[in-house]
């Protein structure tokens, strides 16, 4: 017997034979002098192809599940997106092969992603870019489509697995699947939640100790991987499994309940999302609003900076379709770790620490200017929030704050209409900010404590190095102490205050977070009904079991 460990991104247990997923021959080579009016209807001809298989995708995943469809109409979008489009064309019109302007293209939009150290949430679009780039490539090659079926029980195997052979699991076979990469925030992952499907992510060294066809038990809670358990350790997954199935069947009863305490304590369960694509899900799982809309992702993939117009068009579609909740939309949080090339911004040796977010906006307020025009325009149109990322001293929260009255007062001679009921506050995302909540509270609205970099930073932790992963812990108790300053010095001066890192999906902190009074909890859209349940069943007195006096 062998205890592996991996990242558990999918809860449930399941126990069976391993089996690696084949991989079909999608290589390219780098083919110049070709005709590129052959190339470009070769590959026109592909992506005609390419979303009619989408289309047929999503119309299936729509008869069991809205937020899992979604995925793949963003893919389906991606294959319109003009900077995707653009840079394949642009190679086609030099003379390479389809199969390689397709893969060149996508290989630089994930690398944008992939750098991105801060944000899993982007890293994991990294896994998009290439399901829609393999798909592109598989038809060009004239490959049949991938495979899951099996004719008895498995646990799958794989460097990575993609969104579209996620969906395609024979679910009557295949009880959960293991890799070597791959975040608790892909795509893949979040529709392994939705299907039920246990899985291990980010297996890394211990992935290599896998033995194929060897019998291996799995916990998607934990990430533990056990080849060849004994009798006593298949006992105990068994019975792990039954608990897991009766909080399954339980969740259902959740999702669509207010979060209100034994004490009276109401708490918004919000979502976390990235673009228009995860709307549909905060509705499917029973959000109370959005507590963080990354609004980067409209930076991204772009040659040139978004227009206060497309911005615009943007948050309205997303405040329209989600009023009267509430949506707290961060203003650009990009950097030297993950920036879009035409920011010209250069590399940092310590970019977790350099210029990025608000640092980038006051010192080019122009860029800021636009995104908080767009963000006023289309706050007629529902409950727009607005908050302010990687502040770390109050002359920023002022700087802010005399920026946002010429731009009141700019729309006003302009005659264009604007909500006078937007709130507007800040993330406290470090521990400078955490010290001086007090006073950062006076000048704000809400503060929204970002539990990611607050630990990353407190903690001297890099989130993303494996070699330091028990140095990142959350529910340390000097991050924890932190997090109770900032609600209490958030409560005295009469404003909310929220979590919206990782961590306020842990229902182990639920108790901690009620027992300080935080108002919001934004966490991934899939984790929204056990953040419910824990809410609703949370016991008093937390804090003192914690120790952080």
């Amino acid at each position: 017997m062998r205890i592996l460990n991996g990242i558990g991104a999918s809860p449930g247990i399941a126990e069976a034979e391993l089996t690696w997923l084949a991989q079909p021959d999608l290589s390219v080579t780098r083919v110049n002098g070709l005709d590129p009016a052959v190339e470009k209807e070769r590959y026109s001809r592909a992506a005609a192809q390419a979303a009619s298989e989408l289309d047929t995708l999503y119309t299936r995943a729509c008869e069991t599940d809205a937020a899992t469809a979604q995925v793949f109409e963003f893919h389906r979008m991606m294959l319109e997106d003009p900077d995707f489009c653009d840079g394949i064309v642009e190679a086609l019109e030099q003379g390479s092969k389809a199969e390689w302007a397709v893969s060149h293209t996508a290989e630089g939009l994930s690398k944008i992603f992939s750098a991105m150290d801060g944000d899993e949430y982007m890293q994991a679009r990294a896994a998009d870019v290439q399901d829609v780039s393999r798909r592109l490539i598989r038809i060009l090659k004239g490959i049949h489509d991938e495979s899951t079926k099996f004719d008895h029980p498995v646990i799958l195997a794989a460097d990575d697995l993609l969104p579209s052979q996620t969906v395609r699991l024979d679910k009557k076979n295949v009880l959960g699947f293991v890799t070597k990469y791959g975040s608790s925030t892909s795509h893949s992952a979040i529709l392994a939640r939705t299907l039920g499907i246990p899985c291990i992510v980010s297996m890394e060294a211990d992935f290599e100790q896998l033995i194929p066809g060897s019998t291996v038990a799995i916990d998607g809670s934990t990430g533990q991987v056990v080849v060849n358990p004994s009798k006593e350790v298949l006992a105990e997954f068994k019975a792990r499994q039954t608990a897991h199935q009766a909080d399954r069947l339980a969740m259902g009863l959740y999702k669509d309940r207010a979060a209100v305490t034994q004490a009276g304590h109401k708490v918004l369960v919000a979502a976390n999302i990235g673009g228009l694509e995860d709307i549909d899900a905060v509705f499917s799982y029973g959000g109370d609003g959005v507590g963080l809309f990354r609004s980067e992702f409209i930076y991204l993939n772009r040659t040139d900076f978004p227009s206060e117009e497309a911005q615009f068009l943007i948050y309205k579609e997303v405040l329209e379709r989600l009023a009267p909740r509430p949506v707290v939309v961060r203003t650009l949080d990009l950097g030297s770790d993950k920036q879009a090339p035409y920011f010209g911004i250069e590399g940092e040796e310590n970019p977790a620490m350099g210029y990025r977010a608000i640092r980038i906006c006051l010192k080019e307020p122009h860029i800021l200017r636009t995104q908080i025009r767009a963000l006023l325009r289309a706050s007629v149109y529902g409950n727009l929030n607005v908050m302010f990322p990687m502040i770390t001293q109050l002359r920023q929260v002022r700087g802010i704050k005399s920026l946002l009255a010429e731009i009141q007062h700019d729309l006003k001679a302009e005659r264009i209409p604007f909500s006078q009921e937007v709130q507007y506050g800040i993330m406290i995302e470090t521990p400078a900010a955490a010290i001086m909540s007090d006073v950062l509270a006076r000048e704000v609205d809400f503060l929204s404590i970002g539990t990611n970099d607050l630990t990353q930073y407190t903690m001297a932790a890099d989130r993303m190095n494996a070699r330091i992963r028990d140095q990142f812990d959350p529910a340390d108790p000097a991050v924890l102490r932190l997090v109770k300053l900032t609600a209490q010095n958030a409560h005295a001066a009469g404003i909310w205050v929220g979590v919206c890192g990782e961590s306020a999906a842990n229902t182990a902190l639920t108790n901690f977070y009620m027992d300080i009074g935080i108002d919001e909890l934004s966490v991934a859209p899939a984790a929204i009904p056990s953040v419910k349940r824990a809410v609703i069943e949370s016991a008093p007195e937390s804090a003192n079991l914690l120790q952080i006096g």
